[in-house]
């Protein structure tokens, strides 16, 4: 089946809600791709404390507010996960179930996905004590003790938030400072909770045939390996972009990210990239919101002068 928009948005992150707001309130014919729930990232986050305005929200109780706006001026809420975008007068966007879109313009608004530690017992296990979201499955480690890998922000917040669940959390992280900002370090520092092992870095997923047991790690000077006991792992070591359905067309850098310009376009007319899924240096939610209205907006503009 084929269906033509004005402007398809692909991702329904804050970058891709706020171009579906932007785009049909200018009464552009809009469409929103997303395989997942709506939110994006922020519905994976327990507190969301830098939005302005706003003090302190839950990332779901936000999420779901931003889409019922999203959607509020007409444009379209679709289900699809997007396989391929073909260039040409009229945007192709391909999906696995057959079903392919075309539009004049194209936001990928797709984000980032977790990285993996690539261990052994690490994907095998996934599910069964290594998750990468501790909103999700914080509840299943109750009065049990779970590991956290990653010293920036994400990592911090997460395992403060794990220790409403869990008897103890242990930080490890391969450096012996932090790069979480200043406020977030005071927090997991000051709370009894919480055990940071420095100069760490995980080696092997430790199970029982049925449940992940230990985390293997080893010292990064001494590579002396110790094992810790824990039902729960929680890895936030770095994220990659989403964007493996954009190969072969030239807007990619080497890492993934999509390189745009100050319209949020990039070097193919039409297409353009919102979020944490180009090339920048501050993803948050608030800088992604801002690339999803400049990016709409000016698709808008341009569409018509078509």
């Amino acid at each position: 089946m084929e269906r033509r928009y004005d402007l398809i948005i692909i991702g329904a992150g804050p970058a891709g809600m706020s171009a579906a707001i932007y785009g049909s309130r200018a009464g552009l014919k809009t469409a929103m791709l997303e395989m997942g729930a709506p939110g994006g990232k922020l519905v994976k986050t327990y507190e969301i404390s830098n939005w302005p305005g706003i003090t302190s929200t839950n990332g779901a109780k936000l999420a779901s507010d931003m889409f019922e706006h999203s959607t509020a001026f007409g444009a379209e809420y679709l289900y699809g996960n997007v396989v391929k975008v073909e260039d040409g007068e009229y945007k192709k966007v391909i999906c696995d179930d057959g079903n392919i879109y075309e539009a004049k313009a194209v936001i990928v608004a797709t984000g980032t996905q977790e990285r993996m530690m690539h261990i052994p017992g690490e994907e095998e296990n996934v599910g069964r004590g290594v998750s990468y979201c501790a909103v999700c499955d914080g509840a299943f480690f109750k009065d049990q003790e779970v590991v956290v890998i990653g010293g920036g922000n994400s990592a911090l917040e997460e395992a403060n938030y794990l220790t409403q669940f869990a008897s103890r959390v242990n930080i490890v992280i391969r450096r012996d400072v932090f790069r979480a900002d200043s406020i977030v370090q005071e927090t997991i520092k000051k709370n009894p909770k919480i055990t940071i092992v420095t100069k760490h870095i995980p080696i092997k997923v430790v199970d029982d045939g049925k449940r992940v047991i230990g985390l293997v790690v080893e010292n990064v000077d001494t590579h002396v390996q110790t094992e810790i006991k824990t039902h729960g792992i929680f890895p936030y070591i770095g994220l990659d972009p989403a964007t493996s359905f954009l190969e072969g067309l030239p807007v990619l850098n080497e890492a993934g990210y999509m390189i745009v310009d100050e319209n949020c376009e990039t070097k193919v007319k039409g297409i353009y990239g919102a979020g944490d899924v180009i090339d920048k240096k501050l993803r948050q939610v608030v800088t992604a919101t801002n690339d999803g209205a400049i990016a709409a907006q000016h698709a808008f503009h341009e569409i018509k002068k078509l």
